[in-house]
């Protein structure tokens, strides 16, 4: 008998964990497969959630009722707010987490979830008819009827693993590859695949660090979770923060690795695809910046309950010998043990451009993809884009029209709109610069602009959301100076009055600013959100030149604001298919007038 869901997820990474729970959380019956049920939710890079921008997006997936910030408060043991010296436009919030309990705490998410399934095996293909995805074939043969299909594989497509001049295949360092899938995108579902590749650095023994040598970072004072609905005053008794620890590269650190740049897997071309710019690897900061005499090295627990340390900034390629020299090389290090080495992992990845802003691949109807599959990196990059495509792919089961989130109300509007529209030469990293309506989109405000949506969607219950009006309303009270009477911490929790009055501040602090931003937001939007029908036939315009025209085809935007931000593409390109679109719709006009006329004469 041939097993049937409404939702299929593919990967249980930070992107299918997202998926998954979304769609189960709405009500359909989802199962998500997985390589290995023990390697749900891994951190194989950096053991940390948040960031600078990433932060914000952490709070905009818990606003709508995602998970990731509930299990980084739970999990985590260190906790920063980034760029707090400047104004809380820019205030990111930053965890360091224990590793292993972050996995068991979203493992038990999943396996808790109502509606939803594990399954631990490969899927091989997908199937494929009349131009939609109608279920999933895995490696015992069986086949699984599906719905839709939500594709998070991270870096596990035709993953390689390469260490100096060593390479074998992996997914992750002791953990296989997904064999088959790659094959089935091109040859199924006709996407174009491409490849890029990350690092990750050596963990070290702890017991075997000099940390006189080094300087100590201590977390905030006054820790601020992730999650709207963690109790602050209640999780701040509980938190044990642990400190993270700064030392630096030096001279000998950058001959040896300058010395054998030709052995590192980074440089020698055995990796043919591009890495992370803003996280690059060793060899390459010594390489591209010679002038620097020393780069930043921290020294970050992996959590409560092992000696393992990760040295962030120390991304390597280099082969095992080359690694302990290097590392040896560097305050507080001489004596460092290794625990684990680091690595170089190239993998498949699907051209961005194939799929449309709700996530869905333009060549396969019901097929959505999320993570780095489309080409980005990070954590939260990837979890934002699964909570989207599972929140898409379950309003597409249901027949309702999909979520997305603009420029100017959300991070994860940003991140989705500017992959889709400019697709990635090299892997996509979150940052407050994209942002042009910082301003007003900050991560202390993400309930006030999302969590309606969340509520409309499901995944706020009817509790929480009481309290959230409740939350809004005493902030009205407050700007307008109405402060008797106002509730208690205990009837706003886990709002408090202190929360109320802080986002009261900043408010006013951005208001001026935040209306000028909003009318030119009000004036762009009139022309922004102007639809461009799908069949749309751009070869028709005879003052696009050849290149404009192919760049229109390549991404077939939706709207003019996103074609105005398509590479290249100019004002006056902008101006032109304005003007037609409008001449257009004039024409159709007159011909359902002329028609009307003619029936009636």
């Amino acid at each position: 008998m041939v097993r049937k869901y409404q939702v299929v997820v593919i990967g249980a990474g930070h992107a299918g964990c997202e998926a998954s729970l979304t769609c189960a959380r709405m009500g359909l019956k989802t199962l998500i497969i997985t390589l290995n049920a023990d390697s749900i939710a891994r951190m194989p890079c950096n053991p940390a959630v948040g960031g600078i921008a990433k932060g914000q997006m952490v709070r905009e997936i818990d606003a709508m009722g995602g998970e990731m910030g509930s299990i980084a408060d739970h999990a985590g043991l260190q906790f920063k707010i980034l760029n707090s010296s400047r104004g809380p436009a820019v205030w990111s919030p930053r965890a360091q987490c224990d590793k292993e309990l972050y996995s068991v705490l979203m493992s038990k998410s999943l396996q808790n979830q109502s509606n939803l399934e594990i399954l631990q095996s490969e899927v091989t293909s997908l199937i494929v008819k009349n131009g939609k995805v109608h279920g999933v074939k895995i490696l015992t043969g069986e086949t699984i009827d599906t719905s839709a299909v939500v594709l998070t594989t991270g870096t596990f497509l035709n993953g390689s693993i390469h260490l100096g001049k060593m390479r074998f295949n992996g997914g992750r360092f002791n953990e296989r590859h997904s064999t088959y899938l790659s094959k089935s995108l091109a040859e199924d579902c006709g996407l174009t695949l491409g490849r890029f590749k990350t690092t990750t650095t050596p963990r070290i023994n702890s017991l075997s660090i000099d940390y006189s040598k080094m300087t100590e970072q201590l977390g905030d004072e006054k820790p601020r979770p992730f999650s709207h609905f963690t109790k602050i005053e209640q999780w701040r008794k509980n938190l044990k923060q642990l400190s993270c620890w700064l030392t630096y590269t030096n001279s000998k650190t950058h001959e040896i690795v300058g010395n054998n740049l030709e052995l590192s897997s980074i440089d020698i071309g055995e990796v043919g695809s591009k890495s992370p710019r803003y996280c690059p690897s060793i060899e390459e900061k010594i390489e591209r910046y010679p002038e620097k005499t020393s780069h930043h090295i921290f020294a970050e627990p992996e959590g409560y309950n092992t000696n393992e340390v990760y040295l962030n900034g120390l991304y390597t390629g280099l082969p095992f010998d080359l690694q302990q020299q290097m590392i040896n090389s560097i305050a507080g290090l001489e004596n460092a043990k290794v625990i684990r080495y680091g690595y170089a992992i190239e993998y498949d990845y699907s051209n961005p451009l194939q799929i449309k802003k709700s996530l869905e691949t333009k060549t396969i109807e019901n097929l959505f993809l999320g993570g780095q599959i489309n080409g980005t990196t990070g954590y939260e990059e990837a979890a934002a884009q699964g909570f989207i495509a599972g929140v898409n792919a379950g309003f597409k089961v249901l027949g309702k029209d999909p979520l997305i989130l603009a420029r100017n109300e959300s991070y994860i509007g940003i991140l989705i709109d500017d992959i889709t529209t400019k697709g990635v030469d090299e892997p996509y990293r979150m940052f407050t610069s994209r942002a042009e309506y910082r301003l007003s989109i900050r991560n202390d405000n993400s309930d006030l602009r999302l969590m309606d949506i969340g509520y409309s969607i499901g995944l706020i219950s009817n509790k929480a959301y009481k309290k959230f009006k409740l939350y809004k309303s005493t902030l009205s009270n407050i700007e307008e100076g109405k402060t008797k009477n106002l509730p208690t911490d205990e009837n706003l929790s886990p709002w408090s009055l202190e929360k109320a009055n802080e986002e009261v501040s900043i408010h006013k602090k951005y208001k001026g600013y935040i209306e000028i931003q909003n009318k030119m937001a009000d004036k762009m939007k009139k022309n922004k959100d102007r639809k461009i029908p799908e069949d749309f036939d751009y070869n028709k315009i005879d003052s696009f030149s050849a290149e404009t025209k192919q760049r229109f085809i390549k991404v077939r935007p939706q709207t003019i604001g996103q074609a105005s931000r398509i590479y290249a593409i100019k004002p006056s390109d902008i101006a032109i298919l304005t003007i037609y679109l409008e001449k257009q719709k004039q024409k159709k006009r007159k011909d359902v007038k002329r028609n009307i006329e003619n029936k009636n004469g």
